[in-house]
C-alpha cells in the first residue's frame, strides 16, 4: 500500500463508487463543521500536515494518487485542523504551485471525478480572479463530462465554484476571511456578511 492511501481512503471511502455516492456519504465530512471530524483529521493526519507545510513529503507529487492526497493534506486539512486559525489557510500559497504542476502533467486527468474535485478546488479556494475563472472552467468541464445521476452532484460542484468566483469579483477576496486573518472589513463586505451563505 502507498504511503499516502490511508487518507484517500479516509477522504473517499470506495474508489470505485459512482461520484453520487461518494458525495452522498461524505459531504458531511468534506463540508461539515463537526469537532469530532477535525480531531480525527489532527490524530490520523496532522503529521503529514506538518510535513507537507514544510515540504517534507518527498516524492508523492510524482503519482496522480500521491499529488492529489498532498493536495489535500495542504488545502483541505488544515481547514479543519487549524479551523477558524490563520494556520487554516496556511497550506495555500504551496497548494496552488503544486496544482499547477500536475495539471501541466496531465495527472488530474488520472484521477477518478469526484477526485479531481478536490485538485480544482485549489483554485476555487484563491482570492485571485483569473484563478477563480479557471476554478469555473474546470468545474464546467467536469458537469460536461458527466452522465446520468452523475451530472447533479456535478452540478452543485460547479454552482459552488461560481458563487466564490463572484465574490472575488464583488470584493477581490472572501470577506468571511478578514477577522481570522485581522483585515479590517468594509461596509459593503460586513453588509455582505449579513447574508444568508456569504460565508459558505
Amino acid at each position: 500500500m502507498n504511503a499516502w492511501q490511508p487518507l484517500l481512503d479516509w477522504w473517499f471511502g470506495a474508489a470505485d463508487a459512482p461520484a453520487s455516492e461518494v458525495a452522498a456519504a461524505r459531504r458531511g465530512l468534506w463540508f461539515g463543521k463537526r469537532d469530532s471530524q477535525d480531531r480525527e483529521a489532527s490524530e490520523r493526519f496532522g503529521a503529514w500536515v506538518e510535513q507537507a507545510l514544510a515540504g517534507e513529503l518527498h516524492g508523492w507529487d510524482e503519482n496522480p494518487q500521491g499529488w492529489l492526497a498532498q493536495l489535500i493534506l495542504l488545502d483541505q486539512l488544515p481547514r479543519m485542523i487549524f479551523r477558524d486559525t490563520p494556520r487554516a489557510f496556511a497550506g495555500d500559497a504551496l497548494a496552488r504551485p503544486l496544482l499547477e504542476a500536475g495539471l501541466a502533467r496531465g495527472w488530474d486527468g488520472e484521477l477518478a471525478p469526484i477526485q479531481r474535485v478536490f485538485a480544482y478546488l485549489v483554485f476555487e479556494h484563491a482570492e485571485d480572479l483569473h484563478l477563480q475563472q479557471r476554478a469555473v472552467a474546470l468545474f464546467r468541464a467536469l458537469l460536461e463530462q458527466a452522465e446520468g445521476a452523475e451530472r447533479a452532484t456535478f452540478a452543485d460542484f460547479l454552482d459552488y465554484a461560481e458563487r466564490h468566483l463572484r465574490v472575488i469579483e464583488r470584493f477581490t477576496r472572501f470577506p468571511h476571511r478578514n477577522v481570522i486573518l485581522g483585515r479590517a472589513s468594509t461596509d459593503a463586505e460586513l453588509a455582505f456578511l449579513r447574508e444568508p451563505g456569504s460565508s459558505f
